[in-house]
């Protein structure tokens, strides 16, 4: 691991640079499309590094967060979204979260008429039988209620609050809920990790969860991590870098997170981290994409959490977040606003609120205390580690939500 600084100067990181040529990807005279596709984006990042070198011997503020372009492109696509996002209609909750959250992790305050007209939108996409759906009218999801919840809790108004019915929203999750404790993700769908996370947070942050709900449920999870540490989306597949998050924040979630063997999950993850161009892969010799620094690296203060637990808690994240940050600010900025998984490949909705919750993850240490690279400007506001929305709109909803009764009148299981 390189050294971490709280003040991460740009000559130490040119430096570094130099001294990461043996990092490189080594294909043992093995050709395959994958080693082919590896070599490619190495070269890429190591051109867009060379240029940035340049650019620094002029400018010895870079690398700089282009907040400015991100807002205007954040705030245009909040109302016109590009032609291409036509197929992404069943996704329209999903965007109004990714634009929400990356919002105000840029610090940006929305208007009284917008917050309004947001959540009379999101109101549409809550289904008569509970759960939200992409778009309105469409049928209800785990993973579309999930967004429609944190956008909710980001507009955090009482009018937003008041949108949820959380009644109908405990019935929806009590449909999908497996005998064997896992979730579906929609009522006769596919069943997935990703389903617990999100039956998980909803429930947590609206005050409806309780035992019975959740019954059988942290075993079920265990049940994915995987021979190489990591978690798989069911029993018997793959270790995957969104799945693993999935799984881990669903056992801190029921307070069950010593049931996972967090040494094996450590040992895998923190290979997750390429050498070379300093962000994440999802799985085991797969590319580097810009997502995965919020969902390999939002993993890294949950673990902190557990090895606390036991005592072992060391004084950093465990990866190397000046890196990450080199990654993200140097290889993933598109120049008119919104970020991008690799060089080479276009920006994204998606893609810019998960670069930038890793951007603040690898930004806030445990302690309190600040790891920016370049300018002091380039600070974003912290997101919970959990839940990825910011802490103080978990606290907000918490505490409105806390003065309601649990429907059911069952005891609480958090």
């Amino acid at each position: 691991m390189r050294k971490q600084n709280a003040n991460i100067s740009m000559a130490a990181t040119l430096r570094k640079f130099e001294d990461l040529k043996n990092e490189k990807f080594n294909e043992e005279d093995q050709i395959t499309v994958t080693s082919e596709e590896q070599i490619q984006v190495e070269r890429s990042v190591q051109e867009i590094f060379r240029s940035f070198r340049l650019r620094c011997d002029i400018d010895s503020n870079l690398p700089k967060l282009l907040r400015w372009e991100h807002i205007q492109a954040l705030k245009h696509w909040l109302t016109f979204l590009p032609p291409g996002y036509k197929s992404l209609d069943a996704s329209r909750t999903w965007i109004c979260y990714w634009i929400l959250h990356s919002l105000s992790l840029l610090e940006v305050k929305l208007s009284d008429d917008l917050k309004d007209s947001l959540v009379d939108f999101l109101k549409r996409c809550q289904c008569s039988d509970g759960g939200f759906g992409g778009g309105p009218g469409q049928m209800a999801h785990t993973a579309t209620t999930y967004a429609a919840v944190c956008a909710l809790c980001i507009i955090g108004t009482q009018k937003a609050y008041d949108a949820i019915n959380r009644d109908k929203l405990q019935q929806f999750l009590c449909d999908v809920k497996t005998e064997d404790g896992a979730f579906c993700m929609h009522r006769g769908g596919e069943i997935d990790i990703r389903g617990v996370y999100c039956a998980l947070a909803v429930a947590t942050l609206t005050n409806i969860s309780t035992e019975k709900l959740f019954e059988g449920t942290a075993e079920w999870v265990i049940s994915c991590q995987t021979y190489e540490g990591g978690f798989s989306g069911c029993p018997g597949l793959e270790a995957h870098g969104g799945y693993a998050f999935c799984g881990l924040a669903s056992l801190l979630l029921l307070n069950k997170g010593h049931l996972c063997d967090v040494d094996a999950l450590l040992r895998w993850i923190v290979n997750k981290q390429m050498k070379f161009e300093g962000g994440f892969q999802g799985r085991t010799n797969k590319l580097v994409d810009g997502c995965y620094s919020f969902w390999q690296g939002g993993a890294f203060p949950l673990i902190h959490s557990l090895l606390a637990q036991e005592n072992k808690e060391p004084k950093w994240l465990l990866f190397d977040q000046g890196a990450l940050q080199e990654y993200i600010l140097i290889c993933c900025q598109y120049p008119a606003g919104g970020l991008l998984d690799k060089p080479g490949r276009p920006r994204d909705i998606y893609h810019t609120c998960y670069a930038l919750s890793g951007l603040s993850i690898a930004q806030h240490s445990i302690d309190g205390e600040k790891l920016i690279l370049g300018s002091p400007e380039n600070k974003l506001a912290k997101t919970h580690p959990i839940y990825n929305i910011g802490p103080d709109y978990v606290l907000r909803a918490g505490s409105y939500y806390s003065k309601l009764d649990i429907p059911g009148n069952e005891p609480s299981f958090l």
